[in-house]
């Protein structure tokens, strides 16, 4: 008797797990202390956004490498290995190239090592699939983790400063200080915004329009489904 391959994940599922249906910060609430910390405005969320998913391609492709050699007694404290490694690799990296961008970071760029978000995606993920399915899984997990940072940090910018993409020469070089938005001159801005209630404040908001989209979508689901059924009784 023929040997069963196992099935490849698909994509379209991957996709849509990371970014909607799984999502690291909307749904499995994870990784919420940098979220809230560094979201003050866009290039700030966008640059511990681009880390987190650096880490989490190099830890899900590695720890898919290594996926049948490591024992299962020891498998948690290397995967932390891991991720420490990419997480330093990154570090050195902005430290190199994105010095000021990495001052502002500060803590929170070693601090990725502790979000849950990425050694779950090693546990759940990357220890039992292959290394593109895997790359692809943190790529998107990544992109969805970034996003909600960025909406967020958009937000509060916005609010607070009057501003988007203030200090995009952080990120992109002294030319990017155009790409500056400001949306009203001589704005003394809403403190609130700025400071940890306001985080919490956005992310509630951003929370609440995810449930009433995802609720808006299961009732035209479960009208599909009745009409479908009607149709079938009827014929």
């Amino acid at each position: 008797m023929a040997e069963e391959i196992p099935a490849q994940p698909v994509y379209g599922p991957i996709t849509k797990e990371g970014l909607w249906n799984n999502n690291a910060v909307l749904v499995q609430m994870l990784g919420l202390c940098p979220l809230l910390a560094v979201s003050n405005t866009v290039i700030n969320a966008l640059g511990l956004g681009l880390a987190t998913i650096a880490v989490l391609l190099i830890s899900n492709a590695s720890i898919s490498i290594i996926r049948n050699i490591v024992r299962p007694e020891i498998r948690l404290p290397v995967f932390v290995l891991i991720i420490a490694a990419a997480v330093t690799s990154t570090e050195l990296i902005m430290h190199a190239w994105f010095f000021e961008l990495y001052q502002i970071l500060g803590i929170f760029i070693p601090l990725i090592v502790t979000n849950c978000a990425i050694i779950a995606r090693a546990e759940a993920f990357a220890s039992k699939n292959t290394i593109l399915p895997s790359l692809y899984d943190g790529l998107m997990m990544g992109i969805g983790f970034t996003l909600v940072l960025v909406v967020l940090g958009a937000m509060r910018e916005f609010l607070g400063s009057g501003t988007l993409l203030a200090q995009a020469e952080l990120m992109f070089g002294e030319g990017a200080k155009a790409m500056t938005i400001t949306f009203f001159e001589d704005y003394k801005g809403f403190l609130l915004a700025i400071l940890p209630p306001g985080a919490f404040m956005g992310l509630g908001f951003i929370l609440a329009a995810k449930n009433w989209i995802d609720k808006k979508q299961r009732e035209k689901q479960r009208q599909a489904n009745l009409l479908a059924k009607t149709a079938d009784s009827t014929s």
